[in-house]
């Protein structure tokens, strides 16, 4: 669901001060100049009074406006403890302030039992491909999603060498049969398949005149494998979310 390749993180601090959070109307309220070089147009929503709890009846609404910020990102490595397991470790953001999903869309179902089901079918800044179906309980539901590779097929590596194009083998010729050793084979076929993550959504607060919703989320991926050279390590991105319904 979001690109996070291991190379745009490094091992470090968390995040920057962010700028207080805004609602829907405030948001719309304001002006590019206002919002431009202020950080607010990387923060999803929040709600002004409200409910601490799910407050929408049984019922089929179109959720509208989902917007998806990371606060948080870790990635799984070797512990600095001897022997001891790997953990997920505090990374920091080799980016500008653009991971934010916004204007998500879909369906959305309040079952009579108060299970709840949220499809992914459309947004800007989201791919359609990662085909999220998630559902539960509105205070914990979830789901898996496609995650494509971080590159495609036809990506060129430094030697020129790409899973659709480019050179097969960049290592000349190799003595006795060296270019089958299983490193350089990683390196020379290149392997652009999709892998799976899971996300997790809670609500936190819903205004039902409003029709808006808030909560957090986490969600576990792989990272990239460098088209299959490299083994993928676990990403845990957690963060808050926003929604309007529609009935």
């Amino acid at each position: 669901m979001f690109v996070t390749r291991a190379s745009g993180l490094s091992q470090g601090a968390g995040a920057e001060g962010a700028p207080k959070r805004l609602t829907y109307d405030e948001i719309q309220s304001k002006t590019y100049m206002e919002v431009k070089g202020t950080g607010t147009a990387n923060q999803c929503p929040t709600i002004d009074g409200g409910l601490d709890s799910f407050a929408f009846k049984p019922g089929k609404y179109n959720a509208k406006k989902i917007c998806l910020e990371p606060t948080s990102f870790t990635v799984k490595a070797e512990s600095v403890s001897k022997n001891a397991p790997p953990e997920f470790q505090n990374t920091k953001l080799m980016t500008r302030l653009t991971y934010t999903l916004d204007e998500i869309e879909g369906p959305f179902e309040v079952s009579p039992d108060g299970t709840v089901k949220f499809e992914e079918k459309d947004g800007i800044d989201y791919a359609a491909v990662t085909q999220l179906v998630a559902s539960g309980k509105p205070e914990s539901f979830s789901g898996e999603f496609l995650v494509p590779s971080y590159r495609g097929s036809s990506f060129l590596d430094p030697k020129g060498r790409g899973g659709s194009t480019g050179y097969d083998n960049a290592v000349a010729l190799p003595a006795g049969g060296r270019g089958d050793e299983e490193d350089l084979t990683k390196e020379n076929i290149k392997n652009a398949s999709s892998s799976t993550g899971k996300i997790t959504l809670s609500v936190t607060k819903t205004k039902p005149e409003t029709g808006e919703v808030i909560g957090v989320f986490e969600s576990v991926q792989p990272s990239d494998t460098d088209l299959g050279a490299k083994v993928p390590k676990d990403v845990k991105i957690q963060g808050v979310w926003y929604a309007q319904l529609e009935s």
